[in-house]
This record gives structure tokens, C-alpha cells and sequence, in this order.
């Protein structure tokens, strides 16, 4: 067992707050969705441009998730986490039913991939 293994009680844990991240990262992508369209009803602005606005914002995001959380396993969660902390979708009041040896490891792998 290396210090990135969690115990199966963890696991379940991890799976339940990357699934409050991944819910929160799709309410974000909506949202942004949403801006264009809002924009394009305020400002009249031009339908085909708006389209591929949309088109491109939808495919990055889906981009986004897919390299995420496209086969992941019990080994990425730490890694999963530390993404969501840094891209704001889920907080550290989130992690709180970690250990606080694994929330401290989510911290440091955040700060890492920070620098």
C-alpha cells in the first residue's frame, strides 16, 4: 500500500464528493451555455455566431470532463479531488469526512499542480 492508496471506507467518500464536483462543474458549464444564449437575446447578436459559440463552449467542456473522469478508477481519485479543489468545484469544507491524513493529501497535490 503506497500513501496514495485510500481504504474502501475513503473511497466511498471520494466517489461522493467528486460526484457533488462533477455535478457543480455541469451546473458551470450550463451556466456558461446559458450566458451565450442570454447575450445573444439581449444583444440580438448574430444567430450563426452564437451557435458556434455555443458548439465550442459545449465541446471544450465536454473535453474537460472526459479527461477528468473518463475511466477513473480508485488510483485517480486523490488526483480528481485535488482538479476539482483548484478549479473551485468542490472546497475544502467538502473534503471534511476525509481523514484529515487524506484531505491533507488532497491539499498538497492541489498546491503542487499550483506551482
Amino acid at each position: 500500500m503506497n500513501g496514495l492508496d485510500l481504504t474502501k471506507s475513503q473511497k466511498k467518500i471520494a466517489r461522493q464528493v467528486i460526484e457533488i464536483g462533477l455535478v457543480r462543474e455541469f451546473e458551470s458549464g450550463i451556466g456558461n451555455i446559458d450566458r451565450i444564449i442570454q447575450q445573444w437575446k439581449g444583444e440580438k447578436l448574430e444567430t450563426k455566431e452564437t451557435y458556434y459559440q455555443i458548439f465550442k463552449s459545449l465541446k471544450n467542456f465536454d473535453k474537460h470532463i472526459a479527461r477528468r473522469y473518463d475511466g477513473m478508477t480508485g488510483s485517480d481519485y486523490l488526483f480528481i479531488l485535488a482538479g476539482q479543489l483548484a478549479d473551485k468545484a468542490i472546497t475544502i469544507d467538502d473534503l471534511s469526512a476525509f481523514d484529515p491524513d487524506v484531505r491533507d493529501k488532497i491539499v498538497f497535490i492541489n498546491r503542487i499542480n499550483e506551482e
